[in-house]
């Protein structure tokens, strides 16, 4: 404070000095911001009205699936029957960063999940960074689910009325088609029900995840019949690193089970329900794959898994020689599939609704229908762009693709959870991390090992995708961010 009585020559007006480039990029917003954000958009505001048992049927719908239903076919011959022990690795994979995620969606209950964690914590840089793999993520991850959509399309429609769908509309140029058909349907599907806004669609999930868990518990009652111990044999016949591949892969089966987490600012009491639904989804989905990849390695041998995104209707049909139950669980996967596309595309426009509410992307991902709640022109674009994706690239280098930008944003998240609790240890929380520092220390080391586990390509893929998201951030959001506006 000035001296009033020093003579008027003697004051001097201290002008701060502009932040540097290193303090321009490592700009924080404060939680408290985040916080008192939530929820506003351009044009309207999103609606809380998503209690727990919505929050939770959420991160099951975006979650179970995935895996079982279209990526089983392709893990199953990296790892032999020693898939389920993968299905281990990537769920306690999964496990110690959705600790994490359970800490910090009590803390920062807001729509940006892991990106808005970062921002708070490790600066805008890395929170653009991590925004950009979460785009990778969920973009990617409901293009590569639709794909398998397609498959069990097929199924269903050959059990039922005797025909299929022409190669050259029903896969991908690269898999023996020109135009994937189905998979542009069910993203266009999906977003009918998300511009109706979320109760709707959170309704729609509900019904669509009871199918599919009664679809899985079927399986295991048939599939378990033709259950035979000589399957096992030789359990890790490609070794650790086969199981390490497989699980790398299999990762991809639990995206989704932080999408709770975007819908932080459309939640009831966020606070308290987010990390339940969390680790509640987590643990029945892991429950659940384990015990459906056990018995398809058992009905089936590893040595005949051929690929295809449709193994568990095969199976089905090899168990007990008639088509019917095959056609039945095809149907309940054209259903459970579904959901899935519905709230991974859900948590896409989300993320992308708060990286538009700081600036750091284009103002029209922002924008809210005051009648609905939702934001449609968000959910228009990414739905097309997400459809158009699907129709046009293979599932294999899809489901790989999302895995890496996944496992990244994760394991930001476990470093996000030490820093918060060094910087603000006073803030309250509704969940904490058991043994912190070394439980996220333990998701951020099996995020590090399983990125190494994945294919060049895959990285090569990966580095590109972040150098174009490097490119964008300085020419667009770099200036355009509202902590730099409010620098001015």
């Amino acid at each position: 404070m000035l001296d009033q009585g020093a003579p008027p020559h003697d004051r001097t007006e201290t002008v701060p000095a502009s932040p540097g480039l290193g303090a321009r990029l490592m700009r924080r917003k404060p939680v408290e911001r985040l916080v008192a954000e939530g929820g506003q958009g351009e044009g309207g505001s999103l609606r809380r009205s998503l209690g727990l048992w919505q929050l939770t049927m959420i991160s099951i719908g975006a979650t179970l699936g995935t895996g079982i239903f279209v990526v089983l076919g392709e893990a199953v011959p990296k790892a032999g029957p020693a898939v389920t022990l993968s299905f281990v690795i990537a769920g306690l994979t999964a496990l110690f960063s959705a600790l994490s995620y359970a800490e910090l969606a009590g803390t920062i209950p807001v729509a940006g999940s892991s990106y808005s964690y970062a921002y708070a914590t490790m600066g805008e840089l890395i929170a653009w960074v991590c925004g950009w793999c979460l785009i990778l993520e969920y973009g990617v991850s409901v293009a590569a689910v639709a794909v398998g959509w397609g498959e069990y399309l097929n199924e269903l429609l050959d059990g039922t009325i005797g025909v299929t769908i022409p190669d050259a509309l029903s896969a991908p140029p690269g898999d023996g088609g020109i135009f994937n058909l189905p998979a542009l349907i069910v993203v266009l599907l999906a977003m009918a029900f998300l511009l109706g806004g979320a109760r709707e669609s959170a309704r729609a999930n509900t019904i669509m995840v009871a199918v599919k868990i009664a679809a899985l518990v079927l399986f295991c009652a048939i599939g378990v019949q033709g259950f035979r111990s000589g399957n096992y044999d030789h359990f890790m016949p490609l070794g650790m690193a086969g199981v390490s591949a497989a699980g790398a892969t299999l990762f991809f089966s639990y995206i989704g089970f932080d999408a709770a987490s975007t819908a932080g600012e459309e939640a009831k009491n966020a606070q308290r329900d987010l990390p339940r639904a969390i680790m509640l989804s987590l643990v029945i989905v892991t429950a659940l794959y384990v015990l459906v990849a056990a018995v398809a390695v058992g009905a089936k041998p590893w040595q005949r898994f051929n690929d295809s995104e449709a193994a568990l209707a095969q199976i089905m049909r090899d168990v007990t020689g008639q088509s019917f139950w095959g056609t039945l669980l095809a149907a309940c996967a054209v259903i459970a599939i579904a959901s899935v596309v519905l709230t991974v595309l859900y948590g896409q426009t989300r993320i992308l609704f708060a990286m538009s509410r700081d600036g750091l992307a284009p103002k029209v991902f922002g924008r809210v229908h005051p009648k609905t709640g939702t934001p449609r022109a968000n959910t228009v674009i990414v739905s097309l762009f997400c459809g158009v994706l699907a129709a046009a690239i293979p599932l294999g280098q899809l489901a790989d693709a999302t895995s890496i930008g996944t496992l990244f944003a994760f394991a930001l998240v476990n470093v996000a959870v030490v820093v918060l609790r060094r910087t603000r240890p006073e803030m309250p929380r509704t969940f904490r991390v058991p043994l912190s520092p070394l439980m996220p220390a333990l998701g951020f080391g099996f995020c590090v090992w399983m990125m190494g586990s994945l294919a060049t390509v895959t990285w090569v893929v990966f580095g590109v995708w972040m150098a174009v998201g490097l490119v964008f951030y300085f020419v667009y959001g770099y200036r355009r961010s509202r902590l730099a506006t409010a620098e001015k």
